[in-house]
């Protein structure tokens, strides 16, 4: 069991200024890549990898809310990691279950605002419950807006999407005239927050995954080397003012 406070805990200072901050992402999005080769490298069985990989998780977890960062979003378990070996997807789905058991009461009196993006309804019975049981506790927190993707693939988000404004259009109360891109998202899981600005993928693998398609339309991609369980604090900073420094044009010029 992990300790709560460990999540929590105040880092070593690094040498950084208000002025490395001064521009800071609304949404970071996070692949955390590299477990399984991680642990090979330290020749431990992956679900050990999975597991050093949380360490990190709640270093970064902190550090975002620290920073005042209003969303952050982790890609925990695409609808394609159903087809590795069954006792990494049970290892995977226990991690779950552990780390809300250990995080949930610290979570939520830092005012994290937890949702759950994918399908909850094939994961099983247990961690469904757990993970609406910390949606529900945490509805009405107002800080960090904490999204966990599990059982999540982006095609399947926007497939989603399209099938409820189809609905709602047949019923005869939506005119597919007036859907724009700004209601299409209301239909998305991450409704009502902003688009990710910066996206982050460990390990050195330059591809989206199937996550936040959508969302990660005008999103700064940076893809450092490091594996996700040796991703510190330090390198997260490297992380945020190298975005600071992109000049983002949106289509436009300078």
């Amino acid at each position: 069991m992990f300790s709560i406070e460990h999540l929590f805990r105040k880092s070593a200072p690094h040498a950084r200024t208000a002025d490395d901050f001064s521009r800071l992402p609304a949404h970071v999005a996070i692949i955390m890549d590299g477990n399984g080769r991680w642990a090979k490298k330290h020749r431990l069985a992956v679900a050990k990898g999975h597991r050093q990989g949380t360490e990190t998780l709640r270093e970064i977890i902190r550090h975002t809310d620290d920073l005042g960062i209003r969303a952050l979003s982790l890609y925990a378990f695409s609808t394609e990691n159903w087809s590795r070996p069954q006792e990494e997807v049970d290892a995977l789905m226990q991690l779950i279950l552990d780390f809300f058991a250990s995080e949930i009461d610290e979570l939520d009196a830092k005012n994290v605002h937890i949702l759950i993006l994918g399908d909850k309804s094939r994961l099983p019975r247990l961690q469904q419950e757990t993970l609406l049981q910390a949606e529900e506790r945490t509805a009405k927190n107002t800080g960090l807006h904490l999204n966990i993707a599990i059982n999540y693939g982006g095609r399947d988000e926007i497939v989603r999407a399209a099938r409820r404004l189809a609905s709602l259009a047949a019923e005869g109360r939506l005119s597919p005239d007036s859907i724009t891109e700004h209601s299409f998202s209301d239909y998305l899981y991450t409704s009502g927050q902003p688009d990710v600005d910066l996206l982050i993928r460990t390990s050195g693998e330059m591809r989206l995954s199937n996550f936040l398609l959508y969302q990660c339309a005008y999103a700064e991609f940076l893809f450092p080397k490091t594996l996700w369980p040796d991703f510190t604090v330090a390198d997260y900073d490297d992380a945020l003012m190298a975005f600071g420094r992109r000049n983002r044009r949106f289509g436009s010029r300078s």
